[in-house]
């Protein structure tokens, strides 16, 4: 199931980078995320392994995501390794004197959730979700 979703925010790209390479922070504006607990030595980059209890309506999961690809102020590649699987990445792009930020996301889920009928009617509303979600990453840096 292939998820792709973008939002322009109406700030420089760094100033963006710098709240979502935070990664402890994503559950502030992700309403699908119930927590995000770092839960390896390694903090930022490559090999920080995140646990994340996640809650669509009423399916719940702990979604394990480790860090595969880093590249500082411009995306954060991932694979999830729990219940639902699959590889996804934030990316932060210059449009002018604001970001775009793209989240792209390949995930499978498993026959609990209904496997691929389930992945039919699941799209459009993770889809829905992650619009909120980075509606609300953008209203982060609205003024006062």
């Amino acid at each position: 199931m292939q998820v792709l979703v973008s939002h322009l925010i109406d700030v420089p790209p760094h100033i963006v980078w710098a709240d979502v390479s935070r990664m402890e922070s994503h559950a502030e504006w992700m309403a699908d995320a119930e927590g995000i607990d770092v839960v390896s030595t390694v903090r930022r980059g490559v090999g920080t392994v995140l646990r994340v209890p996640t809650r669509i309506g009423p399916l719940r999961t702990v979604d394990w995501i480790i860090v595969t690809d880093w590249i500082e102020g411009r995306s954060i590649r991932v694979v999830h390794v729990g219940l639902v699987s699959g590889e996804g990445e934030f990316r932060i792009e210059p449009h002018g004197d604001a970001t775009l930020f793209v989240w792209d996301e390949s995930l499978t889920l498993p026959l609990l959730f209904g496997g691929c009928i389930g992945e039919l009617v699941a799209r459009p509303i993770i889809a829905g979700i992650w619009r909120g979600n980075l509606r609300r990453l953008a209203g982060r840096f609205a003024p006062g």
